[in-house]
Parts: structure tokens; sequence; C-alpha cells
């Protein structure tokens, strides 16, 4: 039945195919390019951190590096247009992320526009930059991260939160929009994964995972043709059903597992 088909264009065939990463330096971002690269995929990777993205390129013949900081959109434009300026990459995964624990009773308004220019206006820039070739060439695949933390309101969560909600309502609206033009829209949405970011949670993170593990499971979602990938599925099904939850009982049981 056509309801049953895949969403996307199934991604198994890596070899020789272009993926930009931005956030590449490390987690989530740097290991699912090891792991493409792994596949025969001719990766570039981009964060702000230069030094890390050298030894990547050292560690892993063949894929290149261009430093970047995802928020400023001019410097997102000319890496585009220096790398790909007669096509598109074949898939652009948006991995960069910023995340600082934050309650309403400690606000900090900096650091809130931080996790915003990072972690939503970065993927703006970097959709400006490539879409117009993608849709040109009616081919392509577009990625974005976004956490099971943006599926509805959590503890220490007000300043990332609604930016990773932001990127899940980013990605339904892409794919609406873009699937007429042969463009593939998918989105990640993780549970804990062991990382620089969640080595700022002072809680214990229940079925925490590897970014080696992470970027496994993202492989698999883009091989079936997945429009979300979510993981590991022992935690975020239980985050799926809060998320359909009354709203009542989801602040009771909330709050009663968080104080």
């Amino acid at each position: 039945m056509a309801w049953m088909q895949s969403l996307n264009p199934p991604l198994r065939d890596w070899r020789g195919q272009s993926v930009w990463i931005l956030g590449a330096s490390s987690g989530i971002g740097h290991a699912t390019a090891a792991a493409l690269h792994a596949q025969g995929a001719l990766v570039t990777v981009s964060a702000r951190n230069a030094q890390a993205l050298q030894a990547f390129v050292q560690a892993h013949p063949g894929s290149s590096a261009q430093a970047l900081d995802c928020s400023d959109a001019q410097a997102v434009a000319q890496v585009a247009q220096q790398c790909w300026p007669y096509s598109a990459p074949a898939m652009v995964l948006y991995c960069a992320g910023h995340y600082q624990p934050m309650r309403a009773q400690a606000m900090d308004l900096e650091d809130m526009r931080r996790h915003w220019e990072v972690n939503y206006q970065g993927a703006l820039n970097v959709l400006h930059a490539v879409l117009p070739a993608m849709r040109a060439r009616r081919t392509g695949h577009i990625s974005l991260v976004a956490s099971v933390a943006g599926y509805r309101g959590l503890p220490n969560s007000l300043a990332y939160g609604p930016t990773k909600a932001a990127m899940i309502n980013l990605a339904e609206n892409l794919y609406l929009d873009l699937q007429a033009d042969g463009v593939a829209v998918s989105v990640v949405n993780p549970g804990f994964v062991q990382t620089h970011l969640t080595a700022k949670n002072s809680f214990s993170m229940p079925a925490l995972i590897s970014p080696a593990q992470a970027a496994q499971a993202m492989l698999h979602g883009w091989a079936r043709g997945q429009f979300e990938i979510h993981f590991p599925r022992r935690f975020t099904l239980w985050m799926k059903l809060l998320r359909i939850m009354p709203q009542r009982w989801y602040f009771y049981l909330v709050a009663k597992a968080t104080t």
C-alpha cells in the first residue's frame, strides 16, 4: 500500500556520495562522519574547532574539512559555494548543537540566544546555502538532528528544548514543501548520547548510548528511508508516549519523576 512505503528514497550505497556534516568535531557528528567515510562517502566536516577537524581528516584519508561557525550565514554560504560551485552535496547533516541546563529560576538570556543561533538559526543558514542547488537538480537529502527534548517541555531544558522543538517542526515543513522537488528530508531525535554536551547533566541518564551507536542508528534509518529516526527505542518510545499524554497526566508524571 502507498502509505506503507518509505517516506524518503533509501540510502544504502554511500560510495562516492558527497556528504557535508556540520557539527562534526565531536560527538554524534564526528561518529557519523567516520561511519559514512567507512562506507565510501566523500565526507566534508565542518565545525568551529579547526584542530579537531584536521585531526579527523588525517585519520580519514579522502575527507576534507571546512572550519566555520554555523551561526555565521556568510561563512556558511562561502563554504557551500567553494565546495559545490556547480552542484550540491548528496546529503547535508546538520548536527551542530549547544546545550546548557537551564530553568526559569536562573534564566540566562544571552545563553538562550546562543542556543537559538547554533541549534536553529545555523540550520536555516545551511538550508539557505544548499537548497537552491538541490531543488534545481531535484536531488539531495537534508537531515536535521533535533532531540526527544523537543517533544515536550522538560526540566533543565528551558533553553535547549524549544530549539529542538523548532527543528522538528522545521523538518516537517521542509518535507511537505520539498517532496515534490525531489529533495528528501529527515529528522533525527536521539535520546541520551554520551557527548561533551550530555556530560553537563547531573542526573542519571536512562538508556545512555555511545556516539558510534547513534551513528549506526542513523545510517540504519536512512537505509530504510525513514523521515524520523529516533533512538534508542527502549527510551524514545516512552518519550513518544509522554508526547501524546493528556497535559494533566504529563505534568504530574514528569514532576514526580524529576523532583
